[in-house]
């Protein structure tokens, strides 16, 4: 077998821990291991966290590389992916920002209980996406998981834009304050009982867009991923380009499991709605 290719993880440290709303929990790293990180060029920033195994000792300096290739599949650390909510690398700080439903998950449960001093390992940052200058106006939609970027996206955006944003939580006591635009029509959608995503959906789509090209960020619940995307390429005709639009995670799937049948289900879903793209009549 191959060698694989070294992964040394950063080491950050916990410096406060914030509740945000009842669900929403803000970590805060920092420490000299995130001098070593280059960040800030995309408002999506995401971190990989690397949660140990309880009882398993790891060789040092911790290298998923070195992990991977010398201990067995059960031993590994369990990843989690988290967006950047906010970079300062003048201090350095990160924001962190977890949904947290009591017990469940790994993420949240340890995100409910870290104390200043903690220690977190992670990969990246990666990033693909920040709002573009040239755009006539900037579509931001998404359910809590993207709350953060959408957050990071509002905070960056240019001068004089035009926005419109959706944001979908449980109930009002999960609307956050974000920093925006002074004109930006930030549209908080309440779900209550009612499917992930499927509030956020309906509203996007009796929406009356503004002219002109847009740029859209539209992440989340893969379902509701799926029925923006099509609407968006095949409704309003808006460009591959012109969309950074992909499913966070999946109802009825840990990360484990969405992010092993993510590549896949993604290109069916994009195989079938190009598809369905290229054969609309022509002016849809």
């Amino acid at each position: 077998m191959p060698n694989r290719p070294a992964r040394p993880a950063h080491r950050a440290t916990v410096t406060r821990v914030e509740q945000l709303t009842p669900h929403m929990v803000r970590v805060v790293v920092g420490g000299e291991g995130l001098r070593a990180i280059t960040a800030g060029e995309f408002t999506d920033h995401y971190i990989k966290v690397q949660f140990p195994r309880p009882g398993v000792v790891y060789p040092e300096p911790f290298d998923l590389g070195v992990i991977r290739e010398t201990m067995p599949p059960e031993t590994w650390p369990v990843t989690r992916t988290y967006t950047v909510r906010k970079w300062l690398p003048e201090i350095p700080e990160m924001w962190l920002d977890f949904v947290v439903h009591g017990d469940e998950g790994i993420a949240g449960p340890w995100a409910a209980t870290a104390q200043p001093g903690d220690q977190i390992l992670f990969m990246g940052p990666g990033g693909a996406y920040r709002p573009s200058p040239d755009a006539a106006w900037h579509l931001l939609a998404g359910d809590e998981s993207a709350l953060p970027a959408i957050g990071a996206a509002l905070a960056e955006m240019p001068a004089g834009a035009v926005v419109r944003a959706y944001l979908e939580v449980a109930g009002p006591d999960e609307e956050q304050k974000l920093e925006a635009p002074a004109d930006a029509e930030i549209v908080w959608l309440h779900r209550g009982d009612r499917r992930v995503g499927e509030l956020l959906a309906e509203t996007v789509r009796a929406s009356q867009f503004p002219p002109g090209k847009v740029h859209a960020f539209v992440h989340g619940e893969a379902g509701l991923v799926k029925d923006l995307r099509g609407f968006l390429r095949k409704d309003c005709s808006i460009p591959l380009d012109q969309l950074s639009i992909s499913g966070y995670w999946r109802l009825g799937m840990n990360e484990d499991g969405w992010q092993s049948s993510k590549r896949e289900w993604n290109q069916q879903v994009e195989r079938e709605q190009e598809a369905s793209v290229q054969a609309a009549p022509a002016g849809l």
